[in-house]
């Protein structure tokens, strides 16, 4: 395999698809009034979106590359589109938190902390979360921890399916 298909093109174009339809699903969500409490088909829509352009990703490496594909190939076209599908909604989450609604922050913390109530939680155990999460809602935290966890789902996600897709030289002999 020495005319093996690079990868770069494919992690960046479904990598930027994937991106930009999150963000076009976070602008339904908004434009409909839920983005303070989104449906839970809001989620599994994002993830069959996420599954659909991993396949999508592999089939398109695959059949530039011969039909060829090895299991670390498809991890390091999963993860990479992944993540660039993350910096893309870490961009516009924060568009969205400091230009579109800037209040987002604080409306989400008085829905946090009436579902505390609701639970029963103390005022102290409700002020100690509340300063955990504050710590965690700066930019830098908040796009690292998002980026760190698009790299392990996409990981999850690519792992299992690019071990169903592989199909490597010496499978064909």
């Amino acid at each position: 395999m020495e005319n093996q298909a690079s990868s770069k093109n494919i992690i960046l174009n479904y990598g930027l698809y994937l991106g930009l339809a999150s963000v076009l699903i976070n602008l339904v969500v908004y434009a409909t009034g839920d983005y303070l409490k989104p449906h839970w088909s809001v989620s599994v829509l994002s993830g069959l979106l996420m599954i659909a352009m991993i396949v999508f990703a592999f089939k398109k490496f695959k059949e530039i590359n011969g039909g060829f594909m090895s299991w670390g190939q498809s991890v390091k076209i999963g993860v990479g589109l992944t993540v660039i599908s993350a910096v893309i909604a870490i961009i516009y989450q924060q568009l969205f938190q400091n230009f579109i609604e800037p209040e987002f922050i604080q409306q989400m913390m008085v829905i946090r902390e009436k579902t505390w109530i609701d639970q029963g939680m103390s005022s102290d155990a409700i002020e100690t979360a509340k300063e955990m999460m504050q710590k965690f809602q700066g930019p830098l935290i908040s796009s690292a921890i998002g980026i760190a966890a698009a790299a392990f789902i996409g990981f999850v996600v690519s792992a299992i399916t690019g071990a169903i897709m592989k199909q490597s030289a010496e499978e064909q002999y």
